[in-house]
């Protein structure tokens, strides 16, 4: 019960703060969520990926066996996803939107501090986890935005559209400087921390101010078939994956334990972009986020259990 109540007390409540004044500022000044999304997707998000990656210190052999292992979990994922929506006829944005939410999950403000706390600061449990979230960032604004804009506008509109969005830039340009140790000075490098703190505090906020526009009877049957996919068979399918590849430890425990996330914060932004069901995607990274609080502590609980 202690060890619940801290998980709550030191992660999902200031999580939940953040969606509520974001829901808040909605309903007292009707914000711009478009506006608010071309901030994040062409600015924080840019900033963000590129310090991460930056400052990335993974050896080679972690890094490729990490990778693998969630290259498998995201593909199998999306076959099932994809698979799911035929099933149930969803049109094209619905399909593209539901599959995104099985894929991308909240591996930044949400799988960083959880990581932090269940291994107490472990700097080996902590690099796993930042090359889940440089791993997921990376696929989420390049992936993420293709399938979104593809299914608007066409295949090769969509591939214009990414090539140029400062995304793509930032993450060649953090893996260079970092893979040929160039040395940035300063003024560049702490203009890049500011961002990128700042990127957590926004999506959030950005999403408690989507929840403010949201019907809730929209599509609810979809939403609880993501909730089923992200939260239970998510970390199903990684915990069969770390038998597969027969991984034991803190390896095992550090991405079974990230694969249980909800569905990433992000999502929502890129759907408010460049989806026509930006409410869609609200709904489910918050119904997702709220019944973490319940799914989480169970895989956490039975991480340590297996392994």
């Amino acid at each position: 019960m202690s060890e619940l109540w801290v998980i709550f007390q030191e992660i999902i409540l200031p999580i939940f703060i953040m969606l509520l004044l974001g829901y808040i500022m909605q309903i007292k000044f009707k914000l711009d969520l478009s506006t608010l999304a071309k901030v994040n997707i062409y600015f924080l998000a840019p900033g963000f990926i590129f310090n991460a990656l930056y400052h990335a210190n993974i050896s080679g052999g972690i890094f490729s066996q990490v990778l693998l292992f969630l290259i498998l979990l995201v593909v199998i994922l999306y076959i099932i996803a994809r698979l799911i929506s035929v099933v149930f006829k969803m049109d094209q944005d619905t399909r593209t939107v539901f599959t995104n939410s099985a894929m991308f999950f909240n591996s930044g403000n949400y799988g960083v501090p959880v990581n932090d706390l269940v291994f107490q600061g472990d700097p080996y449990a902590m690099s796993i986890q930042v090359v889940t979230l440089t791993f997921q960032n990376m696929f989420l604004f390049s992936y993420g935005v293709f399938s979104l804009r593809a299914s608007q506008k066409g295949t090769l509109s969509a591939i214009l559209g990414y090539l140029r969005m400062p995304v793509l830039y930032a993450l060649l340009a953090g893996i260079s400087f970092n893979l040929l140790d160039v040395r940035l000075p300063e003024f560049i490098l702490t203009p890049s921390q500011y961002i990128a703190n700042a990127m957590v505090g926004i999506a959030l906020f950005m999403l408690g101010a989507q929840v403010a526009m949201i019907k809730f009877s929209l599509k609810m049957g979809s939403v609880y078939l993501s909730l089923l996919l992200r939260l239970i068979v998510g970390p199903a399918v990684a915990l069969a994956l770390i038998y597969l590849f027969g991984l034991e430890g803190m390896t095992a425990q550090a991405l079974l334990i990230a694969s249980s996330m909800p569905t990433s914060v992000n999502t929502a932004i890129i759907a408010q972009e460049y989806s026509d069901s930006p409410d869609y995607a609200a709904q489910i990274v918050l119904f997702s986020t709220l019944l973490s609080a319940l799914t989480v502590t169970f895989v956490i609980y039975l991480a340590r259990f297996l392994f």
